[in-house]
């Protein structure tokens, strides 16, 4: 991805999947990411892995994307999060909303 390109425009939608690492199963982590994410206009999941991790995928706009995983950094945020892994790629246009599993 041309990092000078501009996404902000109609239909330069992309696709983050993040991997949330920390205390961040069973303190309502998963709802608080779904109503932000919704506020920000993205699609996608949230949901909790056996691992103790929280998957999110998220597609929108770069700017909200990028709002979404500077919240999900920020100390605000439920529990404690430790460690973000993320990779962006082309939005698939698969999710009509955003939904917590």
């Amino acid at each position: 991805m041309d990092s000078e390109q501009p996404f902000d425009g109609p239909g330069n939608t992309i696709r983050v999947t993040a991997v949330v690492n920390g205390l961040v199963q069973g303190v309502g982590f998963r709802y608080w990411v779904m109503r932000r994410a919704l506020k920000l206009g993205l699609t996608g999941t949230v949901v909790n892995r056996a691992d103790g991790s929280v998957l999110i995928t998220a597609e929108g706009l770069p700017s909200a994307v990028d709002g979404l995983l500077e919240q999900v950094r920020s100390p605000s945020a439920p529990g404690a999060v430790h460690d973000v892994e993320e990779h962006r790629s082309a939005a698939t246009g698969e999710f009509e909303g955003f939904a917590a599993g």
